[in-house]
């Protein structure tokens, strides 16, 4: 603010020509202040979310849209993610496996965690390995194969 203050005494203290000039000076340098800020803002905006790598390129799903459970399994030890991709486990709590990774991701599982009361955690679907949890109740066959996207591995 002080820059903007020491310009305006400056301006007052020249001749009507030098005026013209300053203020083409002052669009221009408008301009390139107001970019400037766009550009530094716009990396917090493209950090929010993040692509990240893919952990397979199929997925077993009891439907085409992966949007019913397969199973409900119980967590047998706490898990604790290595990024964002994946969901924390706490021991004993139920689990929602949506989806099941084949291939190169097959020690993975998609599914959302809950725990003794659904409202004490903001539910997330998420990956963990399918080693931390025991299934308990089958829900539905995963008998669809569906081919994973860019969304499937996303960071919000």
């Amino acid at each position: 603010m002080p820059a903007v203050l020491c310009c305006i005494v400056y301006l007052q203290t020249c001749s009507n020509k030098q005026r013209v000039m300053h203020k083409e000076m002052e669009k221009s340098c408008a301009c390139w202040i107001l970019l400037m800020m766009l550009c530094g803002l716009l990396p917090l905006a493209t950090q929010a979310g993040r692509q990240m790598s893919k952990l397979s390129d199929k997925k077993l799903c009891a439907d085409s849209e992966c949007s019913h459970p397969i199973l409900i399994a119980k967590a047998l030890q706490d898990y604790y993610p290595q990024d964002c991709r994946f969901i924390p486990i706490s021991q004993g709590q139920s689990v929602y496996v949506y989806a099941m990774l084949k291939d190169r991701g097959n020690l993975f599982w998609a599914g959302s965690v809950q725990g003794s009361y659904y409202g004490e955690q903001e539910a997330r679907l998420g990956y963990f390995p399918s080693s931390v949890v025991e299934e308990t109740h089958v829900l539905m066959p995963a008998e669809v194969e569906v081919k994973t996207d860019k969304w499937d591995f996303y960071c919000y």
